[in-house]
């Protein structure tokens, strides 16, 4: 990429790790730190958005202090790799909240769940009810997160 073209990028990407930082600031302190106007700023936000680049605003809350201070790290592993299987456990991954997050993975396991709890027991009622339940999971080793060394959801742009 020319360099003259990179440099038109700048404010942009200044704009997206500012809002990624704190999207909770005014339009006026985005522009400002952006170093654009407030209508170019604007503009820009309505880009993102309709683009999909900005796919949604959210605010982030403390787990511990929404009594969810458990934090598991899931590997699953299906019986078979059959699109009814796949579907009935994406099923359980959609309607539970537990589950913050899940990923296919190459290798030993075939998920990854990232599932928040309030403790031990409220995870085991989790695990037997739902995941263990599903007819198409064969195994499910979980890990307890001791401490959390890092946690963002900033793109390194």
């Amino acid at each position: 990429m020319p360099s003259d073209l990179k440099e038109s990028f700048q404010p942009l990407r200044r704009l997206l790790r500012l809002i990624q930082a704190d999207g909770g600031q005014s339009l006026a302190e985005l522009a400002e730190k952006a170093g654009m106007s407030q209508s170019s700023a604007w503009r820009r936000l309505q880009e993102l958005e309709a683009d999909g680049v900005i796919r949604k605003r959210v605010a982030l809350l403390d787990p511990a202090k929404l009594d969810l201070k458990l934090c598991i790290i899931a590997h699953v592993t299906l019986e078979d790799h059959h699109d009814e299987a796949i579907e009935s456990f994406s099923a359980v991954v959609r309607d539970r909240p537990e589950i913050m997050e899940c990923y296919a993975l190459s290798g030993t396991f075939d998920y990854m769940l990232k599932i928040r709890a309030a403790d031990v027991e409220s995870y085991d009622a989790f695990m037997t009810r739902y995941l263990m339940r599903n007819p198409h999971v064969r195994t499910v080793v979980s890990s307890f997160v001791l401490r959390e060394l890092k946690s963002t959801t900033e793109l390194p742009i």
